[in-house]
């Protein structure tokens, strides 16, 4: 038996609690494409805030493969799929008692300053109603340089060694999750 280390912190940043409803719940940015691995901690991460998950939805457009069950913490999550009705980069969770929530999904290779500006739109009350693709079409254009500020984004490459990357506007604390 292999002894693995411990699992990083799952990335993911929610909306705040003041009731604030849009199309978007929050953002997750997971490691890599493999749900079975991804999905336990994320939901680890989620139950006690939100309520048990029972159910995920995605769209299998990104996801290699899309496990029918995942075992999370003593009970058992199901995973569906939709191709046409639901966005590519959007998450679907449900609880039989809270409701409903959607999370932009960002992809694992994406730099940590763009991660980081997306997290913060998926999360802004005040910000545009926009849909999980359209966040990532907003941050491809501006990482191909039409920023529209007259700035060309810094690649993560030059990013200063144990700085946080600028989002643009930081994202607040209470709405950062990161837990194991």
């Amino acid at each position: 038996m292999r002894e693995s280390g411990p699992r990083p912190a799952v990335r993911v940043a929610l909306k705040g609690g003041d009731g604030a409803r849009g199309l978007l719940d929050g953002a997750w940015w997971p490691y890599s494409r493999d749900l079975a691995v991804e999905l336990p901690a994320l939901i680890g991460v989620l139950d006690p805030l939100w309520g048990r998950v029972t159910r995920i939805a995605v769209n299998p457009r990104y996801w290699p493969v899309v496990p029918h069950k995942v075992a999370v913490r003593g009970h058992v999550v199901k995973v569906g799929w939709f191709k046409a009705e639901q966005d590519a980069h959007k998450l679907l969770l449900l609880s039989n008692t809270v409701g409903r929530w959607d999370l932009l999904v960002i992809p694992p290779g994406t730099p940590a300053d763009s991660a980081a500006r997306l997290m913060a739109a998926a999360c802004d009350p005040a910000g545009p109603a926009l849909t999980a693709s359209a966040l990532m079409a907003e941050e491809a254009a501006r990482r191909a340089g039409g920023a529209g500020d007259g700035t060309a984004p810094r690649p993560a490459s030059e990013e200063p060694e144990g700085e946080t990357p600028s989002t643009g506007g930081a994202i607040p604390a209470s709405r950062l999750v990161m837990g194991m």
